[in-house]
């Protein structure tokens, strides 16, 4: 999948990340770790890939890895999947050292989220961030996300409860 191109950037592409892709994305996370912190705390080593990965196998996410230009850009995820009435997945996304300040990760979550309302068929996708993270709430603004709510105290990351702003965007 590739995506429409923003004027003097280069053209992003997603595919499945499969486990033949750990050995280079564990290193891409080991060296993005100050990037990373304290926004997301994505898998260091083979068991946490394989733990993280897990989910894909029984429909319950769909994760997505970024190229361009043969580098590795960043993840995007289709989190917690849920079908029926509520037909949702929570978003989440990160991109890797090097790669940034480029409208890569916009592009990235483009994709993603065409093919949430597309292929997948959701209704609704909701990105959960820490008001802090300015390079995240301006990535969902761009994009058209609403400002829902706040959750105090909401996801452990990296060993400490962290309070995350609710933005949502619907297929509608």
């Amino acid at each position: 999948m590739s995506s429409p191109v923003p004027p003097n950037a280069e053209p992003v592409q997603i595919r499945p990340i499969t486990a033949r892709d750990a050995p280079a994305l564990i290193a891409a996370h080991i060296a993005s770790q100050t990037l990373h912190a304290p926004w997301v705390a994505p898998p260091l080593d083979r068991a946490r890939f394989t733990a993280w990965l897990a989910p894909v196998k029984h429909g319950r996410k769909v994760a997505l890895l970024g190229e361009c230009a043969g580098a590795l850009v960043g993840v995007v995820n289709l989190n917690e999947i849920v079908r029926g009435g509520l037909q949702s997945a929570y978003l989440g996304y990160y991109g890797l050292l090097g790669q940034t300040g480029r409208g890569l990760m916009t592009q990235m979550v483009q994709l993603a989220l065409a093919h949430a309302f597309g292929p997948l068929g959701l209704h609704r996708v909701e990105a959960n961030i820490q008001p802090a993270n300015a390079a995240s709430r301006a990535l969902v603004q761009r994009l058209g996300f609403r400002l829902e709510g706040f959750s105090p105290r909401y996801l452990l990351i990296d060993g400490a409860w962290r309070d995350h702003e609710r933005w949502a965007k619907r297929a509608d």
